[in-house]
């Protein structure tokens, strides 16, 4: 039995991650979704910090509970950047946004750095 199950995860094949999971799905708006489930993971943790029911976290957001659950569940697709963003200074905390010049040049890319 030992050597059937040995078998098994030697034909498993794994393909190591670029960084970003949704990038890595091949979705198109990755940057953004790696940045909202960033600041919606904050979010989470600063709630959970606090002992706050999804009730008092809505009740201090100004957001309604259901939607307090969805950024717990990681549903954000009703939620911009900005309104994400706005939540994170409700619940004290600073918000820097920092735009530099490429130093490769192309493309530039968009992350969110928790401190």
């Amino acid at each position: 039995m030992k050597e059937r199950r040995e078998e098994e995860i030697e034909e498993t094949a794994v393909t190591p991650s670029g960084g970003n999971v949704f990038a890595d799905l091949g979705l198109p708006d990755a940057e953004e979704l790696l940045a909202k489930s960033t600041i919606a993971m904050k979010i989470n943790q600063i709630i959970e910090k606090r002992h706050l029911s999804q009730t008092e976290a809505a009740a201090l957001l100004g957001i309604t509970q259901p939607k307090v659950s969805m950024i717990q569940h990681g549903k954000l697709r009703g939620f911009s950047l900005e309104k994400l963003c706005n939540l994170l200074t409700l619940l004290g905390r600073d918000v820097d946004i920092v735009i530099r010049e490429r130093k490769k040049g192309g493309l530039g890319h968009m992350r969110v750095v928790s401190a």
